[in-house]
């Protein structure tokens, strides 16, 4: 009996520590993430499901903090966006899948890779 019920704390213990460590995690992201960038994301979770899904990443390119938001399907331009959430370039996409030119380095030279928010939802 005491067996059980040590075993039921530990796993009761283990389980919340977890989600405190992941809500956290999420509110540490949130409090460093531009209000703008912020918004685009909760945009982005009111869109339906894309293939691939999206994805949020921070960067820092070219002595910056970026912002990096995945095309959401094909011939699509992928957006890289400064700290004030101005469209700076898109670094893949359009016919090419090579983006718009302006900033061709971008995966070769960003740094510091943080993932802000990726759509996991399920397609129903």
């Amino acid at each position: 009996m005491k067996f059980k019920l040590l075993l039921f704390l530990s796993l009761t213990t283990i389980l919340y520590s977890c989600g405190s460590v992941n809500a956290q995690k999420e509110s540490t992201i949130r409090q460093d993430t531009l209000s703008c960038i912020q918004q685009k994301m909760d945009a982005f979770k009111k869109q339906p499901l894309t293939n691939p899904p999206m994805s949020v990443y921070q960067y820092n390119y070219n002595g910056q903090v970026v912002y990096f938001v995945s095309a959401p399907c094909c011939d699509r331009y992928s957006v890289v966006y400064d700290k004030e959430c101005n469209a700076i370039c898109h670094p893949s996409g359009g016919i090419t899948g090579r983006g718009d030119g302006k900033c061709a380095d971008f995966f070769t030279t960003r740094t510091d890779e943080k993932l802000l928010w990726k759509d996991e939802r399920k397609p129903k």
